[in-house]
């Protein structure tokens, strides 16, 4: 049987912690069942999962151990067919091919997409399509958008990406991100990277955005959670819970928590939309 590269990550992921398990290394929580219930997948949806997961187990300490693990959207999606995890976790919205495998799917909450600059470049808004252009390869120079004579750094994510494949559904239509972007692996190595370097720019959830980077005005509308709830910015994207068949009675549980109103205040305190707005 051949795998795909983000299935066989998956699958050695799994089983280095069910190895880690029978070492002591993952240990179940007082109560919960050996090896607990596995998410995988989108690093974006990762920080805000583990978050639930761990007001989840002190709220409900007899409910099985919740092991968020990350890999990228497709990497979950794929986990999530497979059998390797029973839900699989995705920033994108899935497409026709994958729901004609049979996956079920709910949105925890929807983010915004930011473009982020260094906080030292004077260039505070762009259009979608001077993004388009930049992320293409077609404008190179800050000076062409009447900034500073300096070649642009381009950060982008790395294949398999919810992030990225949604960045490249809503805002990059059929141009393609040029080869010459530096590809992360996360949204906080993006952030890491525009941080430290002047003529960089990326994009990056905006719920992690914080104030290292600086997000610019798209078409005039300033990336805030409030824009994306009154759909003035366009860059908006779902973060999704995917399974196959019937969850068991424990997940569905988590399931339910992740969508009470407790828990979508913990996600809104972070930034991100409530399922509910």
């Amino acid at each position: 049987m051949h795998l795909r590269p983000a299935r066989r990550l998956v699958i050695l992921a799994f089983l280095w912690c069910a190895l880690a398990t029978s070492l002591g290394a993952c240990v179940p929580s007082s109560g919960g069942t050996a090896g607990g219930i596995v998410l995988a997948g989108s690093t974006s949806v990762q920080p805000f999962a583990e978050l639930l997961a761990e007001e989840y187990a002190r709220e409900h300490p007899s409910e099985p151990v919740i092991n968020i693990q990350g890999g990228g959207s497709t990497a979950g999606i794929e986990a999530a067919l497979s059998g390797t995890a029973e839900i699989g976790m995705s920033s994108r919205a899935l497409r026709e091919a994958e729901l004609a495998e049979g996956l079920s799917y709910q949105p925890i909450a929807y983010d915004a997409i930011a473009v982020v600059v260094h906080q030292d470049n004077p260039i505070s808004s762009l259009t979608s399509e001077q993004v388009r252009q930049i992320f293409s390869g077609e404008i190179t120079t800050w000076s062409q958008l009447g900034g500073p004579e300096r070649p642009i750094t381009l950060i982008t994510r790395e294949e398999g990406s919810g992030t990225r494949g949604a960045f490249e559904e809503l805002l990059m239509q059929d141009s393609r991100i040029s080869d010459r972007a530096l590809r992360q692996d996360s949204n906080g190595a993006v952030r890491v990277i525009v941080n430290s370097d002047p003529a960089a720019i990326g994009y990056m959830s905006l719920g992690i955005v914080g104030t290292f980077v600086k997000p610019v005005a798209l078409d005039g509308v300033q990336p805030t959670t409030r824009a994306a709830i009154e759909g003035e910015y366009a860059l908006v994207r779902p973060f999704l819970f995917v399974w196959r068949g019937e969850l068991s009675p424990p997940a569905r549980k988590f399931v339910d928590y992740c969508l009470s109103p407790p828990a979508q205040g913990i996600l809104s305190g972070e930034g991100l939309i409530p399922v509910e707005e």
